[in-house]
């Protein structure tokens, strides 16, 4: 309040306050500006992005519901200014060109208005990449996204155990064993990212002294890998095991620790594929699959896959630079499928690698964009705290397992994506800015 206010009258402040009392339209404006009050509404919003990182290992519909209601909090709380600002950031307009140009990619393609669309509502999301930069620059409530992720992905560790144990109580129709929703690559490699951070948690507790916590930590990373290991397995997820963890050794070792690391690594994959028969079933099947499609064409996982890539590069190679236009997947794949049921008559959505879908759509351009959206985001996460350890390791995996599907137009491992990269993004920029940060946002930062 004004020193000219205080100096009004009681009798003033009295009539002022009976007057707007008894106004109806002037109750209804406070109403409606209480209703858009900023600060309100960043709160509402920090929430809901608690609430859609918890929801997305569980729900695809409570996940877009929260998207929604999110945005809807969100918006009004931006400013021209700051968008600006965010945007000439290489790591904000990647992901929008991105979308810009499958957006103008549909104009040259060769197929029905509906096939042109699909992919681009999967590929929206990436706008939300800078707001969600902007909204965690100025928050500190990041570290609350993050860990009720974590606490999400413990609480669904628990169940698939439970439905492992005693299958028999699976609401799944399919019944598949250890997997209480959604599908068994999606678990593998919610919890594979979950294990690199519960591990670099441990690894800081020690650090600072407290090893009862590393070592309740540390086990805690473990039963994330046993499930993968022993319950549910998928094979892109043991490549992107392998990557990540040499990529934790030289984030938060010296040369010493990084082969100490990686033999730990070598001797834990050691044990889990000699008592496995699970995991060895899963990658050995990999050969065979192999041998069944080339001698007979066969349906199997990997034939398609190979059967997908092949055709890719002779969908590419007809159109490198700008491709054959955004939604032309499907119908390019269905006009070089052969008759029969084997893996060659495969018709699919996307070619099952992130690099090939982007440029049979707008070709090598796009793919450039691509390349720079990965490269921008490694190096948004250069540095020694958690969110830059926990950053890198997201776009490490979604390049890692870009190799063997499209996770960027997948509504569950996209939005693991965009809200992980913008989540520890905003934090990451508030930190360099300078601002007071939530102490347990800080929680594990130090040297190597």
């Amino acid at each position: 309040m004004t020193n000219e206010a205080m100096a009004v009258t009681p009798t003033v402040i009295t009539h002022a306050a009976t007057t707007q009392a008894a106004t109806p339209q002037t109750a209804q404006g406070m109403a409606i500006g209480g209703l858009f009050d900023r600060e309100r509404l960043a709160r509402t919003a920090d929430w809901l992005a608690v609430a859609v990182a918890a929801s997305l290992p569980w729900s695809t519909s409570a996940s877009g519901i929260l998207i929604a209601l999110w945005l809807l909090a969100l918006l009004p709380t931006l400013n021209f200014q700051a968008l600006r600002n965010t945007l000439v950031m290489p790591a904000a307009a990647f992901p929008v060109a991105l979308v810009v140009l499958g957006l103008i990619g549909m104009t040259w393609g060769d197929v029905d208005i509906t096939e042109r669309i699909n992919p681009i509502k999967s590929i929206l999301r990436l706008l939300t990449i800078p707001l969600l930069f902007i909204q965690f620059r100025n928050s500190a409530r990041g570290i609350w996204v993050v860990g009720s992720f974590l606490v999400s992905c413990g609480v669904l560790l628990v169940m698939s155990f439970i439905v492992a144990t005693w299958p028999a109580i699976s609401l799944r129709p399919d019944g598949y064993p250890g997997v209480p929703v959604k599908d068994y690559i999606i678990q593998s490699s919610e919890f594979l990212i979950c294990a690199v951070a519960v591990a670099h948690l441990s690894i800081s507790a020690w650090r600072g002294g407290r090893r009862r916590l590393a070592l309740g930590l540390a086990a805690f990373a473990l039963v994330f890998l046993i499930n993968i290991a022993f319950v549910a397995t998928a094979r892109s997820t043991v490549v992107a095991f392998a990557v990540l963890l040499a990529v934790l050794a030289f984030q938060r070792f010296d040369w010493k620790g990084v082969v100490a690391v990686l033999g730990a690594g070598v001797i834990l994959a050691g044990l889990a594929w000699l008592s496995s028969p699970y995991l060895r079933g899963r990658v050995l099947g990999v050969m065979d699959e192999i041998q069944q499609y080339q001698t007979a064409d066969a349906p199997t996982s990997s034939g398609y896959r190979l059967e997908f890539w092949k055709k890719s590069v002779q969908l590419i190679a007809a159109a490198p630079v700008l491709g054959h236009g955004t939604g032309s997947v499907r119908e390019h794949f269905r006009r070089l499928a052969s008759e029969g049921d084997g893996a060659s008559a495969g018709v699919p959505a996307q070619p099952h690698n992130q690099t090939f879908l982007v440029a049979i759509q707008i070709g090598f351009v796009g793919v450039a964009i691509l390349f720079g959206l990965w490269v921008s985001h490694l190096m948004l996460f250069r540095g020694q705290d958690l969110a830059c350890w926990l950053g890198s390791a997201i776009v490490t995996q979604n390049i890692v397992l870009g190799l063997f599907n499209s996770y960027l137009a997948e509504f569950t491992l996209g939005w693991v994506y965009v809200f992980g990269v913008g989540v520890l993004g905003g934090m990451v920029l508030r930190r360099r800015a300078g601002e007071t940060v939530d102490p347990t946002a800080e929680w594990g930062r130090e040297g190597r």
